[in-house]
């Protein structure tokens, strides 16, 4: 019959294969690409480049694999996006900078240049990557953000590419679709010129009786992007219980851009309509009782009614009334 392995031992091993994993794992994830010059990292954030159409432009990469194995990484261009909210993504299938990107490499024994490149980096090593920037010759002036993006171990990581072609630029927003409701105020920021943008927000509202909101200028943590539109949120949680106000938000950035947009709110609470109706009615309960306990006085019209009636002809005040005829 099989034999049957304790419970603890089970466990035992179980936690040995995890702990002996663990440090594969955790070495396979801390590869990382940065921006180098010279032939090794230089603690850039990104990798900016500018030149006029036509030119090409150099620099580099490095890729380091600080684990105890040899690591297989794929490189290619891509072209810079950001989602609905405004964080920064990558855009797939590169049509703009990211097509403009082409790495150093080998094939056949002679150098050649690629839009992408599998790399195989050994153990504890940084491997250094050379690639260029070909703007072309019709490319319009202004910021064309790209990304250099690698992925290796499962995972992926991306160096910006902040590529200015030369020429006039214009910084240009607007704002857009500004609603209040739900304790925040959102809108809309729409990227109307040819620079990246850090916009600025200013918030300011005006109630029946004064200013109920007053925020001084902020950066907010949006990189946006030419002709792209992101939709923000500003949190109000303390808005006025019963007002009429108008929100005003404020837009600069860099450049020159400036955006304003207001919209309209009435703030009423829940209990403000149930009360108007219950004093709107009692109101006209009021009158009602009141007018059923007054004694009914006949108007004119009853008399001349009664008169019709009887066939008599009664005297109005104020009327002389002649009576012929015998008298028996």
């Amino acid at each position: 019959m099989p034999y049957a392995l304790p419970a603890a031992r089970v466990l035992g091993l179980t936690t040995l294969v995890l702990l002996c994993a663990a440090p594969a794992a955790s070495a396979a994830q801390s590869w990382s690409v940065v921006p180098a010059a010279g032939g090794a990292a230089d603690g850039r954030p990104s990798v900016y480049a500018e030149g006029t159409p036509g030119t090409v432009l150099q620099d580099a990469v490095s890729v380091v694999n600080p684990g105890g194995r040899p690591l297989t990484v794929r490189l290619r261009g891509a072209d810079a996006d950001s989602t609905a909210d405004g964080a920064s993504t990558v855009r797939e299938g590169a049509t703009g900078t990211g097509a403009w990107i082409a790495f150093a490499g080998r094939a056949d024994g002679r150098r050649t240049a690629a839009r992408a490149l599998s790399l195989r980096v050994p153990a504890h090593t940084r491997a250094d990557v050379p690639f260029t920037v070909a703007v072309p010759a019709d490319a319009a002036p202004g910021d064309h953000p790209g990304a250099i993006v690698a992925g290796a171990a499962g995972r992926t990581a991306a160096v910006r590419i902040q590529l200015r072609v030369a020429g006039p630029a214009l910084s240009a927003l607007t704002v857009e679709h500004v609603r209040v409701g739900s304790g925040r105020i959102s809108y809309q920021l729409v990227n109307r010129g040819t620079t990246v943008l850090t916009p600025r927000l200013a918030v300011h509202a005006d109630g029946v009786l004064g200013d109920v909101l007053d925020r001084a200028p902020r950066t907010l943590p949006v990189d946006l992007l030419p002709g792209r539109r992101v939709t923000l949120h500003e949190p109000w949680t303390g808005p006025p219980v019963l007002d009429a106000v108008e929100v005003r938000l404020t837009v600069t950035a860099a450049g020159g851009a400036r955006g304003t947009a207001t919209a309209s709110a009435r703030f009423v609470p829940w209990w403000a309509p149930a009360g108007a109706g219950a004093v709107l009615a009692a109101v006209v309960a009021f009158f009602a009782l009141r007018r059923r306990g007054r004694p009914e006085r006949p108007g004119p019209w009853r008399h001349r009614r009664r008169s019709r009636e009887s066939g008599a002809a009664v005297e109005q005040p104020g009327t002389e009334v002649e009576l012929t005829g015998a008298v028996a």
